[in-house]
């Protein structure tokens, strides 16, 4: 039998052992890949955008829109959230194993300019349900995606935002995004125009 000071340091030193060996990383669950981050800079909100849920909504749809090659308006996008908004994405993979994936506004930009590039993109509401409370709203939008601003729908996406009214503009406090119709799953008749 150890003694208890013996066993004791015996585990002090495996879990130091644990601490300071470097642990392979490329097998973990859910490897990380570098990303460049976008910068994004403080401007003020444009009054536009933030004194109704309609300016609001409608920029939050313009900021990721554009031709290919555009830079996004990420320092817009940025004027419309409070400081530690989170985007949920849902995904629904053919594999079956549906996934939600938190990310800060930095995170969300930086995925969104990856995969966009230089690729045309616009996307727009085309039908809204909305609950309100006092300065609380919940605004459900179904968007449509294009890739020419009026052309043909190359599909939809469910976005759920939640707002707050602070006496003086909107913010969003966060945002949840559900891919839209597929084959095999059209949209519901409540997200249709």
């Amino acid at each position: 039998m150890l003694r208890p000071s013996l066993a004791l340091e015996i585990a002090a030193a495996l879990l130091a052992a644990f601490l300071l060996i470097p642990q392979n990383t490329a097998t973990s669950a859910h490897p990380q890949t570098k990303t460049d981050h976008i910068k994004i800079s403080t401007i003020p909100a444009r009054p536009e955008d933030v004194s109704t849920i309609d300016g609001i909504v409608k920029a939050y749809y313009d900021v990721i829109s554009g031709p290919a090659g555009q830079p996004r308006q990420w320092d817009r996008d940025h004027t419309l959230y409070i400081p530690e908004i989170r985007f949920v994405e849902f995904s629904e993979p053919k594999d079956g194993k549906n996934t939600a994936r938190s990310r800060t506004h930095q995170q969300f930009v930086d995925k969104a300019e990856a995969e966009l590039g230089n690729s045309a993109f616009y996307e727009h509401e085309i039908h809204r349900l909305i609950h309100r409370f006092g300065n609380a709203a919940h605004v459900f939008c179904t968007a449509e995606l294009t890739a020419t601003p009026g052309g043909p729908a190359i599909g939809h996406s469910i976005d759920s935002l939640e707002l707050f009214w602070d006496g003086q503009r909107w913010w969003i406090t966060s945002v949840n995004i559900w891919p839209g119709d597929r084959p095999g799953r059209p949209l519901t008749p409540e997200f249709l125009p």
